[in-house]
C-alpha cells in the first residue's frame, strides 16, 4: 500500500498526518521541528511512502531540502492550493491542516 503525508510545518512543533491510498487517516502526530523528527516518522511507517506534501512558505525551507536530500519525495503545495482544500474542513487545527495537506495532492 502505497502512503501520503502531510506536514504543517510551525515554529515549535509540526503537526503531520499519514494518508492510504483511499484517503483514511492511517496516522497522526504531532513532532518536534527537526529534521531528524520528520525523518524518523517518515521512515518508520510499514507501507511504502509515496509523497510528503508542505506548503510553500519560510518555515517549509529547509524541511523540504533535508528531507529531499534524506530521499523522499516530495511535494511543495502552493498556499492558494492548501487553502482549498482547508475551506471544505469545518474545523481548522494544525492536525486537520496536515489531513488537508495529505490529501492536496
Amino acid at each position: 500500500m502505497k502512503t501520503f503525508i502531510g506536514i504543517d510545518v510551525s515554529f515549535g512543533s509540526s503537526a503531520v498526518c499519514e494518508l492510504d491510498e483511499p484517503g483514511q487517516i492511517v496516522e497522526q502526530a504531532k513532532i518536534v521541528c527537526e529534521l531528524e523528527a520528520y525523518i524518523a516518522f517518515s521512515g518508520d511507517l510499514p507501507w511504502r511512502l509515496k509523497t510528503i506534501g508542505l506548503e510553500a512558505g519560510p518555515l517549509a525551507q529547509w524541511p523540504h531540502r533535508g528531507l529531499r536530500e534524506a530521499g523522499f519525495e516530495l511535494m511543495l503545495m502552493e498556499p492558494r492550493q492548501v487553502k482549498a482544500v482547508l475551506k471544505a474542513m469545518p474545523v481548522k487545527t494544525v492536525r486537520r491542516d496536515a489531513e488537508g495537506i495529505a490529501a492536496g495532492y
